[in-house]
């Protein structure tokens, strides 16, 4: 993989794997919402590399600028053999619960948008007939819980997506690639209080740069995450409905 495009590239996750992707070669486009913070990351990775690096910046919420994005980042790489899309946000459920534009915010960011840069992605890498589209989604998408239902029906949103995405692409030659994280200790989390479960973003930025280059299916990170959501997703309703989770 040597043309690699990372939407939400100043994520802490996202910024790791395209560090990785630097060291070994690669021509990267990324695309982040604060110009300045995507600047100093794009020269951070040309100076320790020296790999080309392009930028641009968008709106998560201006849907309709997604499509020229895209189009800038084919123009500047000529072809694009992965794309990663990490971009997202952690809401306040109170705040959700109060106001529906709080949750429609949270709705647009971690959904809406990432299907609108994957429409374009989609039909791109099946004409290519090859290639690789990784996606952060969460394991909070697996069963909704009351401590963040809205950013969980997102996500889960999101999974359902990429299962139906997979199955049209695989057909075209075509890896797409869900990574599901628990607790990462990023600025995203920086409220919460950090314990054994939360994962670093270096660690979780190698497994998806190794998922992404394998063209893995479905990917929790830290893996202990896959047994912890096994067991959350076989808690009878009934019994699921009285904990405070």
């Amino acid at each position: 993989m040597k043309k690699i495009v990372i939407i939400g590239a100043t994520s802490a996750m996202a910024t790791e794997t395209a560090r990785i992707f630097a060291q070994q070669g690669a021509t990267l486009f990324l695309a982040a919402r604060n110009a300045e913070k995507l600047e100093r990351l794009a020269d951070d990775l040309r100076v320790r590399s020296g790999a080309q690096v392009h930028t641009a910046t968008f709106d998560a919420h201006d849907l309709g600028s997604h499509q020229p994005v895209m189009e800038k980042a084919l123009a500047a790489l000529g072809d694009i053999d992965a794309a990663l899309i990490a971009h997202g946000d952690l809401p306040d459920q109170r705040e959700c619960e109060r106001s529906w534009h709080a949750a429609e915010r949270s709705l647009a960011t971690n959904f809406l948008s990432p299907i609108a840069f994957l429409t374009w992605l989609a039909n791109f890498f099946e004409g290519r007939k090859k290639g690789n589209i990784t996606v952060i989604s969460s394991v909070a998408g697996d069963r909704g819980r009351q401590s963040n239902y809205v950013y969980g029906a997102a996500k889960g949103g999101l999974t359902t997506f990429l299962q139906g995405l997979r199955n049209r692409l695989a057909h075209h030659g075509v890896s797409v690639t869900t990574i599901k994280p628990g607790f990462v200790d990023t600025p995203m989390t920086a409220n919460l209080k950090k314990g054994p479960l939360f994962a670093s973003a270096e660690s979780v930025g190698k497994r998806i740069y190794k998922a992404m280059t394998r063209g893995e299916s479905v990917v929790y990170a830290p893996c202990f995450w896959r047994i912890i959501m096994l067991i959350i997703l076989h808690i009878p309703e009934f019994v699921f409905k009285k904990l405070k989770l």
